[in-house]
């Protein structure tokens, strides 16, 4: 019977190779993550290099392979801390006796031991030894104590070994090894899905040097992304001008005016499972953008007159789409939150209006914070006042719940 196919998509494994001949299947268990989404990254112990080349690992993972605690090329740049921080998980497989050993007593002189004491990420050890030192009470007095600290122990299985003995100690199938190491995960709540993100605010060109925009940050969108993102979902932000950092592992597009972002937002929602506009899209902008700089009047005169046309409506046309994916919309409201709310949400055929109080100076624009209320179609949700991070991972799941029941 085949495993059952796993997305690991998003995911950072930090795969640990220690001395043994199990080591060569580290090669396969490497593909085969890689195959199911995930981003791996080696560390080798020096008698690992006996057993398989670090150029096999390097070339296999397209990352190079880390050896030395201590490395001046590349301590600067992913040294032991920064591995434990970069991995969402660190797999030690084959792990050999003497490893346990020394991760159980506390060690940390080489590269692998230290970055699995510096881990605030899950450990999972797959043991691989001959059967004789697995059943040794030395062997099995490090397992227990790794357990007790919170390592995973995956394996080892039983049969004919490479020595030629029959008994435990054989490395845990690779296909067992990738099944067990996913789910030592949180189940992502959107993992497999495709999340297109809109954020931050549009502008719209009086002249070269002038524009109208509005007082969007774009926080909240660039922290639904991140949520996203840890969900397990494969995220396209697309964003107008902020001063923000992209979050780690989502793809952005960058656009300007609200022109630009319908047409973003149009060349990639066939790949969409959901779309969250998030954006503080201009409804208007000038129906002449000036070639050159509008000069100041000379005559006297103290009024400036500007036609506008209205923009596409981006959020409208991706909810009437016959193959539209769940469609959740933003309002920006400073009273009747949850009437204007349901208006939008019926008005624009949504799945989902997320309201918030712009008003209030604590939680609308650039705050850090922020309050909402979410509408559906059967009812509402409040959010009380929290980091826009932590409301964007409430909302991940709430949007995940309603997604699933549709």
């Amino acid at each position: 019977m085949e495993p059952t196919p796993i997305n690991l998509n998003n995911r950072r494994i930090l795969l640990g190779i220690t001395g043994g001949i199990a080591a060569y299947k580290a090669a396969e268990l490497t593909r085969r993550f890689q195959d199911q989404g995930a981003d791996v990254r080696i560390i080798m112990t020096r008698s690992a290099t006996e057993f398989i080349t670090p150029l096999t690992m390097q070339a296999l993972s397209k990352h190079p392979v880390h050896l030395d605690l201590l490395n001046p090329d590349t301590e600067s740049v992913m040294g032991h801390i920064e591995l434990a921080r970069w991995a969402d998980l660190i797999l030690i497989a084959p792990a050999s006796a003497n490893f346990l050993a020394r991760f159980a007593s506390g060690h940390g002189d080489d590269l692998l031991t230290t970055v699995c004491l510096a881990a605030e990420c899950p450990v999972a050890i797959a043991p691989a030894m001959n059967q004789a030192m697995w059943s040794k009470a030395a062997t099995q007095s490090n397992r227990s104590t790794l357990l007790s600290r919170g390592a995973h122990i995956l394996g080892p299985d039983e049969g004919l070994q490479a020595c030629g003995e029959t008994g435990a100690g054989r490395l845990m199938a690779v296909d067992d090894l990738v099944l067990r190491a996913s789910a030592l995960f949180s189940t992502g709540a959107l993992q497999g899905k495709t999340v297109v993100i809109t954020a931050g605010p549009t502008r719209e060109a009086i002249d070269p040097v002038r524009y109208i925009s509005n007082h969007s940050s774009g926080k909240q969108g660039y922290a639904l992304a991140a949520a996203a993102s840890d969900a397990g979902a494969h995220v396209i932000l697309i964003s107008g001008p902020t001063h923000l950092a992209v979050p780690d592992r989502v793809t952005a597009i960058n656009v300007v005016s609200a022109l630009d972002m319908h047409e973003a937002v149009q060349s990639v929602i066939d790949q969409a499972d959901i779309f969250i506009g998030v954006a503080a899209v201009a409804d208007y902008r000038p129906t002449i953008a000036a070639n050159q700089k509008i000069k100041k009047n000379q005559d006297g005169q103290r009024s400036l007159t500007l036609e506008f046309i209205e923009n596409p409506d981006i959020i409208k046309a991706v909810a009437q789409r016959p193959d539209r994916p769940f469609t959740v919309g933003f309002a920006a409201e400073t009273e009747h939150l949850e009437t204007h709310a349901k208006q939008k949400l019926v008005n624009k055929q949504l799945d989902l209006v997320v309201a918030n109080n712009v008003a209030n100076t604590d939680i609308g624009f650039n705050a850090d914070d922020n309050a909402i209320t979410v509408v559906y179609h059967d009812g509402s949700r409040v959010l009380p006042m929290m980091s826009k991070r932590a409301l964007s991972e409430r909302l991940v799941e709430i949007i995940a719940q309603r997604l699933s029941s549709t």
